[in-house]
């Protein structure tokens, strides 16, 4: 656990485009679940939360932890690799 941790951690702290760092939104959309629960739930305001969906802001790697714990996915899911972005360009 430590060291899967210490992996998304180093991550997290990879990603340096701002452009798209998180796929909040897509899973979001994958699942059919409306920013204003995951708001609700992360018991933050819906402008957050739509920052954090539209890349204008990042979670703090506690809260991105708290997503991937609401939506039942594994925080990787919520992370963007720069390595396969640069693969899809």
């Amino acid at each position: 656990m430590q060291n899967e941790i210490q992996n998304i951690l180093k991550l997290y702290l990879r990603l340096e485009s701002f452009e798209q760092m998180n796929r909040i939104k897509e899973v979001l959309d994958e699942k059919g679940i409306k920013q204003t629960w995951l708001a609700e739930q992360l018991g933050k305001s819906y402008n957050m939360v739509n920052a954090y969906v539209q890349n204008r802001q990042q979670p703090r790697i506690e809260v991105l932890y708290d997503i991937a714990k609401i939506l039942d996915v594994n925080v990787k899911d919520l992370l963007i690799d720069n390595d396969i972005k640069k693969n899809k360009k």
